[in-house]
This record gives structure tokens, C-alpha cells and sequence, in this order.
């Protein structure tokens, strides 16, 4: 798999395919732009488990030698708006000529056509335009922004990558490749689906008011008396049972689960029941309990809570904690993720080894390429 430097979504693609075994080569530009918070590279975990080399592309011979290595590869992902391959030369047409089996992932955040095709935008202007954006938030508040996670990785790397695990299926079966369009407006579009079921069954009303939308009491997050959050989706009659029961509350003696009108006074008594322990004992009391509850953590404490330890859902790597490959597989186990690797880190020859004869090797050599 050849990837073509750029930032967010790409990037993160190529690392999910990478975790789970994919051979990767990152080709970044011979000056690399600084893409997102400068940090040092180890810490640029989207960047792990592959190599890197630097190519400048407007130099005939090195997009030759790009050419080349795309021949090769199964499949091609690039971050580009619409059309910056085609002026590079290395468009879906001419890779796909070279190579028929090739399948051409491409990440933009509007998609390769449409009226904001060549806009600018970021994972808010995304997740706004495809309806996310407006519904989550608490009541008669602006819009919760949920971090960057529903749009650049969640409606973009995730799709992108199950796009082109998809068409690599296909491409075995007609032994022809394709582009794999996946725009994270679409994508954040697909994630709503189960939402614009409710919405066109009348089911959805203002952000915040709803039963999973921090408007019900019984799915919501709470603050505890040493100033930490614990969070509760008790949802079911009988997990909301178990929950009131151990919070100590009779629920003949409380309004119905579903009475929508009384959820705000048992918003503020659960605030009140919380607020009198710690978060460590709220975990003593409910955690592996059938009251749907968990601690809110923070990400220095994610290595010691018991559960994720004993899955190793996060794993500390050249002094960085990180999250372990996912899924889980039971026979084909990822190894662990090599860290971030600068370019030049390992030797272009040997990085190029796999992908390149000893002819192109000696031509790019010759060429300062290498």
C-alpha cells in the first residue's frame, strides 16, 4: 500500500490498515509541512508503523519512481482536495492504467465532486453540514464538539478503510481495481442513519431533551464529591431497577422511568446523590454491576484501570501511552505498533527493497532519489 502524505483522516486510515498487518509506504514531500499541533514525531501516533520516504514530486524522475511504486501496490490513499493527483500526474486514470488491479482511495472532506468540492473545512464544518454537529449538546446550549472523532476518524478513516477493504474483496473477485470516494460528509451522513430513523418518526425533539442525549437522567454524567465524573446508561427497565436500587432510591415512590416530564428534578436528585462520594467509591458500589456505569477517566489514567489492563486495550510504546491495534483477531495477531518513524530512519534502499527491482533501485540511486 503506497500513501501519500497528508493530514487527519488519510493518515489515520493507513494506520488502521497498518496495525492490522498492511505493508505501508509513506511518501511525504522532500520539505514536509507541518500538519496539526507541532509535537515531536513519537507523538504523532496516527504516523506509527510505517516507513516514510521523501520524494519531491514535481521532479520528473521521482514521480516516475512514485509511478513505479504504485504499480506495485494493491492499493493507493491520498488526502488531497479534487484534483492535486491529476496535476501531479498520478490521477485515478493514469494508476489505474498502469495498474488495473489498483484500488485508488481517496479522503476529502466535501468528496471529488459536488458544489463544496474545492472548499476548505474541518471535521466541525463536516459533521454541521451531515446533521451531527446539531444534534449533540444539552439543552437551550450551543453544540457539543466532540473532539474531532465523528468526522476526520469516525466518518472518514473508518469508512476509508472499510472502502478499500471492500473493494480489495472486490477487485479479487473481478480482478479489477477502482476509487474508492470516501468523503466525510458522506460518512458522518452514513453514522446518522440510526438517528434519522428516529428523526422521521417523530421520535427526535430540540438537542439535549431526548433519553440518550443528556436530556434524561438516566443517561448522563455525573460529578462526584471529589470533583471527578462518573457516567451512567441505565436505559432498560431492568438495568434503571438495579441502578435506583443501589443510588438507594424506591421506585414506587418515584416517578415513571419514561416520564419525561419529571426527568429534570431526577436529573438534579442523581446530581445530589452522586455529588456525596468519591469517584473510587461509586466504582466499588456500581462498577460491574448491571447499572450500566463506568468512571469518566482521563487519559493519564487509562493504563490502570483493571478492565482495560487486563485487555490491554492501551499499551505504552518508546514512552508513549497508545491505544493497541483493533479488533482483536484470534488466530492473526497484529504485533504491536512499531513507533512513528522519521524519514531517512531506515535506509531508502532497504525500505524500497520489497517494492523495487535492482534496476529501478540502481536508477533511483543515480538519480539523487535515494
Amino acid at each position: 500500500m503506497v500513501e501519500f502524505a497528508s493530514v487527519g483522516p488519510a493518515p489515520a486510515a493507513a494506520m488502521l490498515l497498518a496495525d492490522l498487518g498492511a505493508t505501508v509506504l509513506r511518501i511525504d514531500r522532500v520539505t514536509p509541512v507541518e500538519l496539526g499541533r507541532p509535537r515531536p514525531l513519537k507523538y504523532n501516533l496516527p504516523l506509527r508503523n510505517r516507513p516514510t520516504i521523501l520524494l519531491d514530486l514535481k521532479r520528473p524522475e521521482a514521480k516516475d519512481l512514485a509511478g513505479s511504486l504504485i504499480s506495485r501496490a494493491d492499493v493507493l490513499i491520498e488526502g488531497f482536495r479534487p484534483g492535486v493527483m491529476e496535476r501531479l500526474g498520478l490521477g485515478p486514470e493514469t494508476c489505474l492504467e498502469a495498474n488495473p488491479r489498483l484500488v485508488y482511495g481517496r479522503m476529502t472532506g466535501w468528496g471529488q465532486d459536488g458544489p463544496l468540492a474545492q472548499a476548505a473545512g474541518h471535521d466541525i464544518n463536516y459533521i454541521a453540514l451531515a446533521g451531527a454537529l446539531g444534534a449533540i449538546g444539552r439543552r437551550d446550549q450551543p453544540p457539543s464538539i466532540p473532539l474531532n472523532l465523528v468526522g476526520d476518524f469516525g466518518g472518514g478513516a473508518l469508512y476509508l478503510a472499510f472502502g478499500i477493504m471492500a473493494a480489495i474483496h472486490e477487485s479479487r473477485q473481478s480482478g479489477r481495481g477502482q476509487v474508492v470516494d470516501a468523503a466525510i460528509v458522506d460518512g458522518v451522513a452514513s453514522l446518522m442513519v440510526g438517528y434519522c430513523g428516529l428523526s422521521a418518526a417523530g421520535l427526535t425533539g430540540p438537542r439535549g431533551t431526548g433519553p440518550t442525549d443528556s436530556g434524561s437522567h438516566f443517561y448522563d454524567s455525573y460529578q462526584c464529591a471529589d470533583g471527578k465524573w462518573v457516567s451512567v446508561g441505565a436505559i432498560e427497565a431492568r438495568f434503571y431497577g438495579q441502578l435506583l436500587s443501589i443510588l438507594g432510591l424506591d421506585p414506587a415512590e418515584l416517578p415513571g422511568q419514561w416520564d419525561r416530564e419529571s426527568w429534570p428534578a431526577m436529573k438534579r436528585r442523581f446530581e445530589a446523590i452522586f455529588a456525596t462520594r468519591t469517584q473510587a467509591e461509586w466504582c466499588a458500589l456500581l462498577e460491574g454491576t448491571d447499572a450500566c456505569f463506568a468512571p469518566v477517566l482521563e487519559t493519564g489514567d487509562l493504563m490502570e484501570h483493571p478492565h482495560l489492563k487486563a485487555r490491554g486495550t492501551f499499551v505504552e510504546i518508546d514512552g508513549v501511552v497508545q491505544p493497541a491495534p483493533a479488533p482483536r483477531f484470534s488466530r492473526s495477531v497484529p504485533d504491536l505498533p512499531r513507533p512513528p518513524e522519521a524519514a531517512g530512519a531506515v535506509p531508502a534502499e532497504q525500505v524500497l527493497g520489497d517494492w523495487l527491482d535492482a534496476k529501478d533501485l540502481a536508477e533511483a540511486r543515480a538519480a539523487g532519489l535515494i
